[in-house]
């Protein structure tokens, strides 16, 4: 007796877990339907950042671009479509990103403005002459808004303004193999050779606060998947506007590339 009950038990229980679970994929269902009879679509998305922040164009102070890796930034997204009409071909995006920028690049330069700290902990600025290898990442919450295209059922083409607010960031590297004039480039001279170094790190001074412009395409390549490639344009400097130790303007320039399910 007492072990058809636990069977009985076992099975209301089973039984009512599948209703559940069939209610909310009913109410889920009638959800998204009410949603598109709005004109309502939703997407989630997720992908990898590749570019780099770059002074555009490249400053007379840098020579060359000897090496760079950009390497592996990721996002997540979450976007809102609302499309207007009836034929529903124009619309706009708001979207939510979680996202990582950065790269490393090493260059040649000559009488480049840099700030170098000594063995002692001192810091020495000046106009630096040979190799700088720099590291930069950052993390961000972005939010686009974008008008969208609709150029068929498959294909859908997006443009617009973005800004983004940081959450951590770092913008450091060393210099070597060259020398230092401090103060101006006919003062003091300290040579740095072989496999003396001297780090710099300019992480405090990055802006909180970025913004550009966006543009993309999105291709639906089965009913939920989607892939798509972005590319993101920052309009202000990575840098605090009273930073004076690098003295040209440095932009995010960043492709996005990735997958994603649609509502």
């Amino acid at each position: 007796m007492k072990k058809r009950n636990t069977i009985i038990g076992i099975l209301v229980l089973l039984l009512t877990g599948i209703a559940n679970t069939l209610q909310a994929q009913e109410d889920r269902n009638r959800g998204i339907i009410q949603s598109a009879l709005y004109g309502l679509e939703y997407e989630v998305r997720a992908g990898i950042n590749i570019g780099g922040a770059s002074p555009l164009p490249l400053p007379r102070e840098i020579r060359s671009l000897d090496s760079y890796a950009p390497n592996i930034n990721f996002s997540i997204e979450g976007n809102i479509i609302k499309w207007l009409g009836k034929q529903e071909r124009w619309g706009f995006i708001l979207g939510l990103r979680v996202e990582s920028k950065g790269m490393e690049a090493e260059a040649t330069t000559k009488n480049y403005s840099m700030e170098i700290i000594g063995d002692g902990g001192e810091r020495m600025s000046g106009n630096w002459t040979g190799r700088v290898k720099t590291k930069f990442r950052a993390s961000y919450f972005t939010v686009p808004v974008l008008a969208a295209w609709k150029v068929n059922d498959r294909l859908r083409l997006s443009a617009g303004p973005y800004v983004s607010f940081r959450t951590s960031g770092d913008f450091s590297g060393h210099v070597f193999d060259g020398y230092l004039r401090e103060g101006d480039p006919t003062g003091n001279k300290v040579v740095f050779e072989g496999e003396s170094i001297a780090p710099y790190d300019f992480s405090d001074e990055l802006r909180k606060f970025q913004w550009g412009v966006q543009a993309g395409v999105s291709w639906r390549a089965f009913k939920h998947l989607t892939v798509h490639g972005d590319l993101t344009w920052g309009l202000n400097d990575i840098f605090k506007k009273d930073f004076q130790t690098i003295t040209f303007a440095m932009y995010p320039i960043y492709l996005n590339v990735g997958f994603g399910y649609a509502f």
